[in-house]
């Protein structure tokens, strides 16, 4: 069973930055495919960013030129470094696997950009 843990999440003012890390237990990481999501109050969750197990990117419009991705597959962990941040970007962050099959949800960090 593979366990999600989302840090790095925290109040900061627009413009501010903020790097979350995900750990993931459990299962060979190196493999699949992950992705950076987010659920913010009164809305479904989307994804914001993704990283293929061979290195592909891609960002949601609203983040793009903003956010970046990255992994280290020896910590079993996937990155998301958010610069520029706008109060839009409010919400809470998950990781999981990209595409329709998912491992269950950690608890996610909570990000709140406000002045």
């Amino acid at each position: 069973q593979v366990q999600l843990v989302e840090s790095g999440g925290g109040l900061v003012q627009p413009g501010g930055s903020l790097r979350l890390s995900c750990a993931a237990s459990g299962s060979i990481f190196s493999i699949y495919d992950m992705g950076w999501y987010r659920q913010a109050p009164g809305k479904g969750r989307e994804v914001v960013a993704s990283i293929t197990s061979n290195g592909r990117i891609n960002y949601a419009d609203s983040v793009k030129g903003r956010f970046t991705i990255s992994r280290d597959n020896a910590k079993n962990t996937v990155y998301l470094q958010m610069n520029s941040l706008k109060p839009e970007d409010t919400a809470v962050y998950y990781c999981n696997l990209l595409g329709a099959v998912k491992w269950s949800w950690g608890q996610g960090t909570q990000v709140t950009v406000s002045s």
